[in-house]
Formats: C-alpha cells, sequence, structure tokens
C-alpha cells in the first residue's frame, strides 16, 4: 500500500473511497504526521494491528485513538481499569474462552451481554460468544493490554482450570473420514480437518459438531439428538438407554449446525422439506466411530439425529454381559449345533447385536464360513464375511440371503428378520445343513414363535428348524454413589406385587455424582430369557397351540423368566425396583400354577379355568351347570357304556 507524503494527495484517496481508514482519520484530524503514519504502516505488517502499534510508539493518545475508532466502527471504547462485573456476568464467559477472544463479559440480562473485547467487529469471534453465552452480544471496545490486565484481574493469573482447557482443546485427536466416493464430500471432509488445526479459524457451527460428537463418544452415549425448538435449539444425548440434557445452544446457530452434518453425511443441505439419511465416520483417539445420521423436518426446523455405532466389535464373553451361568452353558452347546436357529428378541437398544457377535466370536474358526447381512453392519469381526444391505441398489435380506446360501455358509447370522419372504428362506436355510442366526422384535421368547406365525411360516416348519430363542433386556446398573437404607413400607409392597415373596433386608437408594451426571446410575446390564426347544415344545408349536400352553411346557422345561432374573438383581443390590418396572412388564412375572393341573393362571383368575379348582388350594370347586349339562352328560354316559 503507497501512502502519498503530502496532504493533499491523502485527501485525494480519502474521496475515492467510501470508507475512511484509521490513519486516514488520524492524519485529517491532525493527530499523526504523513512520515510518521508512512513509518508506522511499514514497520506493522500483519503481526499487529495498528491502532495498538500507534500507541506503543506514543504516536496518538488512548482517546484519540477511541475517537477514531468510534468514527470507523460505531463502537464505543470502554476503559478496563474499573471493570467490576459481578460474578454471575463472568460466569458466562469461562477463563479459556476469554483469553483466547480477548473479551470480558461486563452487563448481562435475560437477552444481552455486554463484552469488552479487543475486535468488537470481529464476527467470527462474536459468533462463538454467543454460542457460548446463548445472549445477544453488545460489543465494546477495549484496547489490548487494558483487557488482557483486566482478564488477569478478574480471572487470576494461574492457568486455567482442568475443565476450561479440556473444552479448549475438546477437538483434538479428532479425524473426519468420508464413506462417500463423491469429490464434495471429500472436501468438505478436508476442510472440517483443517479447522479444527487452526483453533482461531474454527467456526462456530465446526468447533459445536465436533465438540458434541467428542462429548457423546465420552459420555458412551448412543444418540445424539438436535432439536430446534421455539427460542433455542436443544442438544441431547441417550445414555445408557436415557435421554439427556446437553447443553442449548442459540437459535440463530440451528441451521449451520445442521448444515454441517448434512455436509459431512454427503446429504443435500438445499433440501430441508424431505427427511434425509446418511453417514460418516470419526476416528477419536484411535477409536473408529460410525455415525449414522437422520434428518427430519419440523415445525421449527431440521432435527438431526446421529447414531453412534462403534467400529469394532467389544468381542465381549457371556460372564462379561451379566448372562446367567446356566443361560450362558446351554448357549455355548446351542451355538455348536450343525444346523438349527438361534433368535434373539427384545425392543430396539436392548443389546441383540452384541449377543449376537459374542456368538460368533465364540465359533469363529479358520474351518468355518461365517456370513452375515446386515443393516448396517454395526461391528467389524475378523474372519467374518459380511454384507450390508443396500435397499436402493436391491440387495435386500431375502435377496442377499438367497445368494449367501450358494457360498457354501456354515453359519449365517442375519441382523433382523422383517418379513414372510426373509423368514421363510431363513427357516429353510436352518432346515438344510446350515446354523442361522437372527433377531426378532418381540416382549419375550415364547412370542418369537407367535411372531414367525404371523408373518406366514408354517408351525411344522418353525417346529423343525427352531432351536432356541433368548429374549432380552438392559437395566441400568446403580452408581457406586448409591447409598443404603431400611426398606420401606412402600418398597416392600412394590416388591411383593412384582412377585418377590421374600423382600431384602436392606433398600438402596438412588444418590448422584459427576461420574453418572447425577442420574444415580451408570452403565447397563442384562438380563435375559431362554426358551430351549424340546420334543413337548416342538409338539405343542405343530398343534398351534403357542402362549399358554407353551408357556406351561417352558416352566416345566425350567424356564426362568427374564422378571424373575430383574428381580434377583434388586436382591443383590445392582439395580432399583423403580428401574426394573420401567424396562420390563411384570403381567407375565405374576402369572401363577394352578396346583391340580399345573397350567398357569392370570392372578385376577380367583378358579382354573380349566380344572375349576380353586387358585390357593388343590381341591375342585363345583362350578354351577348349564341348564342343560345333565341331559348331556347322560348322553355322553350312553355312549361310553356302548363303547365298553
Amino acid at each position: 500500500m503507497f501512502w502519498a507524503k503530502d496532504g493533499q494527495a491523502l485527501l485525494a484517496r480519502n474521496e475515492m473511497t467510501q470508507k475512511k481508514r484509521l490513519g486516514e482519520i488520524l492524519y485529517e484530524r491532525g493527530q499523526i504526521s504523513a512520515a510518521d503514519l508512512e513509518k508506522a504502516l511499514l514497520e506493522q505488517g500483519k503481526i499487529i494491528r495498528l491502532g495498538e502499534l500507534l500507541l506503543q510508539r506514543k504516536l496518538v493518545s488512548k482517546k484519540e485513538l477511541a475517537a477514531a475508532l468510534w468514527e470507523i466502527s460505531g463502537v464505543e471504547h470502554l476503559e478496563c481499569q474499573e471493570l467490576s462485573p459481578t460474578p454471575e456476568t463472568l460466569s458466562l464467559i469461562p477463563p479459556a474462552l476469554a483469553r483466547r477472544c480477548r473479551a470480558i463479559p461486563i452487563e448481562s440480562n435475560e437477552k444481552t451481554v455486554t463484552v469488552v473485547m479487543v475486535e468488537p467487529q470481529n464476527l467470527q469471534l462474536l459468533d462463538e460468544l454467543r454460542f457460548k453465552t446463548g445472549l445477544k452480544i453488545l460489543p465494546k471496545l477495549g484496547f489490548q493490554d487494558e483487557v488482557l490486565s483486566a482478564i488477569e484481574r478478574l480471572y487470576g493469573t494461574s492457568e486455567a482450570p482442568p475443565e476450561d482447557i479440556q473444552v479448549a482443546d475438546d477437538t483434538t485427536g479428532m479425524e473426519f473420514i468420508s464413506s462417500s466416493s463423491q469429490e464434495r464430500n471429500v472436501e468438505a471432509m478436508r476442510e472440517m480437518q483443517v479447522e479444527l488445526k487452526h483453533k482461531s479459524k474454527t467456526t462456530p457451527a465446526v468447533h459445536l459438531v465436533a465438540m458434541m460428537i467428542k462429548a457423546a463418544v465420552t459420555k458412551k452415549a448412543s444418540d445424539i439428538h438436535i432439536e430446534p425448538q421455539q427460542s433455542d435449539t436443544a442438544v441431547r444425548f441417550r445414555v445408557d438407554g436415557i435421554l439427556r440434557d446437553h447443553q442449548r445452544i442459540p437459535r440463530i446457530l440451528q441451521n449451520t449446525v445442521a448444515s454441517r452434518v448434512k455436509i459431512l453425511s454427503d446429504m443435500d443441505i438445499a433440501e430441508r422439506r424431505n427427511p434425509q439419511d446418511g453417514r460418516f465416520l470419526v476416528k477419536i483417539a484411535g477409536r473408529r466411530v460410525d455415525l449414522r445420521v437422520s434428518t427430519l423436518p419440523t415445525q421449527y426446523g431440521e432435527k438431526v439425529v446421529m447414531r453412534l455405532l462403534e467400529g469394532e466389535s467389544p468381542l465381549k464373553e457371556f460372564s462379561s454381559l451379566g448372562i446367567p451361568k446356566e443361560i450362558a452353558d446351554a448357549l455355548s452347546e446351542i451355538v455348536r449345533l450343525p444346523q438349527g436357529m438361534l433368535l434373539v428378541t427384545g425392543p430396539t437398544g436392548s443389546g441383540k447385536s452384541t449377543t449376537l457377535y459374542s456368538c460368533l466370536h465364540l465359533i469363529r474358526r479358520p474351518t468355518v464360513n461365517i456370513v452375515t447381512v446386515e443393516d448396517p453392519v454395526e461391528y467389524v469381526l475378523p474372519g467374518l464375511n459380511q454384507v450390508q444391505v443396500n435397499v436402493k441398489a436391491g440387495l435386500t435380506f431375502a435377496s442377499c440371503l438367497r445368494s449367501v446360501l450358494r457360498q457354501d455358509p456354515d453359519v449365517v447370522m442375519l441382523g433382523e428378520i422383517r418379513d414372510m419372504e426373509t423368514a421363510e428362506i431363513a427357516v429353510k436355510a436352518a432346515q438344510t445343513g446350515h446354523f442361522v442366526l437372527s433377531t426378532l422384535h418381540t416382549n419375550d421368547s415364547i412370542s418369537a414363535v407367535t411372531r414367525l406365525i404371523d408373518l406366514g411360516v408354517p408351525g411344522y416348519q418353525i417346529a423343525s428348524a427352531l432351536s432356541a430363542v433368548i429374549a432380552q433386556r438392559l437395566i441400568r446398573r446403580l452408581c457406586s454413589c448409591h447409598y443404603s437404607s431400611v426398606p420401606t413400607p412402600e418398597y416392600i409392597q412394590s416388591l411383593r406385587l412384582s412377585g418377590l415373596t421374600v423382600p431384602p433386608d436392606i433398600q438402596q437408594v438412588v444418590n448422584g455424582c459427576d461420574a453418572c451426571d447425577f442420574t444415580g446410575f451408570r452403565g447397563r446390564i442384562g438380563i435375559y430369557e431362554m426358551l430351549i426347544c424340546n420334543d413337548a415344545l416342538r409338539q405343542s408349536i405343530r398343534s398351534g397351540n403357542h402362549n399358554d400352553e407353551m408357556r406351561v411346557l417352558a416352566r416345566q422345561n425350567g424356564i426362568k423368566f427374564m422378571q424373575e432374573y430383574a428381580l434377583d438383581l434388586v436382591r443383590e443390590g445392582l439395580t432399583t425396583i423403580e428401574e426394573v418396572q420401567r424396562v420390563v412388564a411384570f403381567s407375565q412375572a405374576s402369572v401363577e400354577t394352578c396346583k391340580s393341573c399345573a397350567r398357569e393362571l392370570s392372578p385376577n383368575f380367583s378358579f382354573c379355568p380349566f380344572c375349576g379348582s380353586d387358585r390357593l388350594s388343590s381341591e375342585p370347586r363345583q362350578r354351577p351347570q348349564h341348564p342343560q349339562a345333565p341331559a348331556r352328560m347322560k348322553r355322553v354316559g350312553r355312549k361310553r357304556e356302548a363303547i365298553n
């Protein structure tokens, strides 16, 4: 840039520009000479701002510089020596962010916060402060030396506390990986990585997306929900099956955050009226996380949900999953059968895939050909041939399963049986020398048979193919911060109503700490029930008696329902009865057995509808007879005499 040494040339240049610069204003006011201004500009370079340099060289006074800057930007200058904001206002901006943005909050209300900062016209810093505080920023000008001194005076001269260091460096060690071959998505990943490496250039949306993903991985969340609302946007994590509030972000950042996630997921950012799906990968400290993204247009904008899937299988043993020893031993024998079918049932998020992968880990070896068909491939397990369903390309569960059966498999794992075609092929595969593992969405193990019949599979095929069914749920485990107390009468009554006739002597009470986010629970443990098909059960399946009779036969075969395992966990102090009742329905647990005919009864039955005996005694009750009953009994008696 060339600056004229005479005033006439400088004024002529000013007339050509619409917005005056700082040096021009100071020169017009006679507060600096053209020679001093040219010397300062040559010395400035790109290291220091011109105003700060003029102050250091004592070429202008603070009052003169502040007046010139006000004329340029319209931002008022405030002296920082006597600033005394309240602790509540000061806490709006953490020390690390205050040092990085060189900004101090001085006044605040419900909607705005006044901030003294060195760069009041830096839109990127203003957006970052707005994102952190959730309030509108009213900037004021402060000179750098004054602002830095005030920061040290107000926040302290010591290093930033650990939590601030963690927030400032929260995006370190992250690597975003594209799952698309399109150049635009690869370029978006590259830009994201560059911005994270240069934190001074990171935009609020980039920093927010990276920070929430890393926080979700740290908290072992399964889902991230970004939910636009009327006044702001809520970010929630699903941890241990329960949604928890994580943070609130300003409403103004909703569209930019959603667009950033859609760019990473290779979605169309211009389309906001229709739902979209996508995915991308992230590496955090060597851990590979697969994020499946779904958007949904709502009243206040696009809701974004990201499902977090670990890229590597946990390879857990049955005992570490909480599977009881008797079920684990039986399951180990079942999965080693040369042919048959093992079904795992339960709602979404109940750990069915983890159980299946643990079974595959147990039986995988070089002599066994294992093929999986999944949607999506959740874990990468060495030694397996894993196929991902692609409905858009015509690769469905049924079509893929047909091709898999021509690949000479020993074991086939289906992610889910969803329709009649898939169910029929899976059952026939189990009958023709293959061992099939799959999942169903049913309430318990016995209902899996009914579900297959509803899909159109004949009972005789189910009876010949099905080996066992496992039903499971995940219950939150009490955090170590809980404490014990004497059981209350209400607690004892709730246990008895749930079927625990001998309640424990100690009641575990939920507390809360930092480790569990003050929820009182940390981690989850599984509860299971296993239905093993024997000859009696197979005959019942063929005959069409799929509920009452199968339940009685299963009980005679030694089945222990998951409600009973859940109550055992309550007795052992690992969880609470309220948590068990939240996850498990106790309508089946309260079923009782008739003492005369051994059939199971609902608790609201006073007498057995099968044999007529009293529910509480073994003596048959003389039920009222139909008016035509004596004549009917006489006819039956004459037929029996004729036969004899």
